[in-house]
């Protein structure tokens, strides 16, 4: 069966080995380096942006076409203080959030769950193995089209196409996870007396918890494209009807806006997720990565 590995994590070498030399702040590089990363990020970011507008004001493009950046800006503006033609622009924010978050509890726990148990049953995983790649291969904008046929235009349609584009990601990581379980380790909570369920509890999911949390940066991330997609089918709220109607009314500055406020609200989550993982992973000693088994 396909799987989605997480990149190959590194040993880090201890910087208490060897110990700070007398004089030096060990901080202070990692911090200017971070500053001028920042920085150049910054400029090419100012950069872009103003030769875009350049080209606007000088007619070089089209701007009926393709916007400009201020243009944009005043688009969001007026989102913000008047509001879009749904209503606030926080409503829509929330509406596309919900479907998100639904999406994204439902399908973490669904690909865990079944991730897991197909990575442990080997028979169950050989039988279905041909289905779920199947399934896999459907283009997505396909089976939204269907959910909204099915559940129609409120938020049960982006709920269903956020939860099958989390699932397989983070199912492809917990079966990986499940099947890279130390052999020795549940030998042992065997002969201790451990049942199949303490064997899942207290060594599967701790051993492939690691697995999972890589998925779940990414995961949200679709989980707000499923739902500002499945918008874009058909809805009545949200960020992607916003996108849906600029692009209607041959607006590019009403689309840029809506991928800005998009874009915000995916990297808010991303960083919050970042901070999760790491709370969460703070257990974990640095170690020498191992070339998972296929």
């Amino acid at each position: 069966m396909p799987a989605l590995r997480p990149p190959r994590e590194h040993s880090r070498p201890d910087a208490t080995a060897a110990g700070p030399r007398d004089g030096d702040a060990p901080g202070r590089p990692r911090v200017r380096r971070r500053a001028i990363i920042v920085s150049i990020q910054v400029a090419l970011l100012v950069g872009a942006l103003g030769i875009w507008q350049l080209l606007a004001s000088t007619h070089t493009i089209d701007v009926f076409f393709y916007g400009d950046p201020a243009g944009t800006w005043r688009q969001l503006t007026d989102w913000v203080h008047n509001g879009t033609t749904e209503g606030p622009l926080w409503q829509q924010i929330w509406v596309t959030l919900q479907e998100a978050l639904i999406g994204f509890v439902i399908g973490v726990v669904l690909g865990v769950v079944c991730g897991i148990l197909l990575g442990r049953v080997k028979l169950l995983s050989e039988i279905l193995a041909v289905y779920i790649g199947a399934f896999n291969s459907i283009p997505r904008i396909v089976l939204g089209s269907i959910f909204i046929i099915w559940f129609g235009l409120g938020m049960q349609s982006k709920i269903a196409l956020a939860v099958l584009l989390i699932f397989f990601n983070v199912f492809f990581n917990a079966f990986q996870g499940a099947r890279e379980v130390d052999h020795g380790l549940v030998a042992n909570a065997r002969l201790l007396g451990a049942s199949q369920l303490d064997v899942i509890l207290h060594v599967v999911l701790p051993s492939a918890f690691s697995w999972i949390i890589a998925s779940l940066r990414v995961a949200f991330g679709l989980a707000i494209t499923g739902s500002v997609v499945g918008e874009m089918l058909g809805a009545q709220q949200g960020l992607g009807t916003l996108i849906s109607q600029a692009q209607g009314n041959f607006n590019p500055n009403g689309v840029y806006a809506g991928l800005v406020v998009t874009t915000i609200v995916a990297l808010a989550a991303e960083g919050l997720i970042t901070l999760v993982e790491r709370r969460l992973l703070r257990w974990r000693p640095p170690r020498h990565a191992m070339e998972p088994e296929t």
